[in-house]
């Protein structure tokens, strides 16, 4: 009887472990996608409102050589 008492508590010990382990794993990537997420939004933002425009550049200009 002890002998299952001490495997029961070992098999507990391991589980604790491996619960605390997945939780750190479910945590490291909700922090990666909420950086994801706050890059995407920016990234849209800045499609949405166009590159920046540079001094000349006009988006109907016939270039020189034509």
């Amino acid at each position: 009887m002890e002998s299952r008492l001490t495997d029961l508590e070992t098999k507990i010990s391991f589980a604790e472990e491996l619960l605390e382990a997945l939780n750190r794993t479910v945590y490291d990537q909700q922090q990666q996608i909420d950086q994801m997420q706050r890059e995407l939004r920016t990234l849209r933002e800045q499609v949405q409102t166009g590159p920046p425009a540079e001094p000349g550049d006009t988006p109907h200009e016939v270039p020189p050589h034509y």
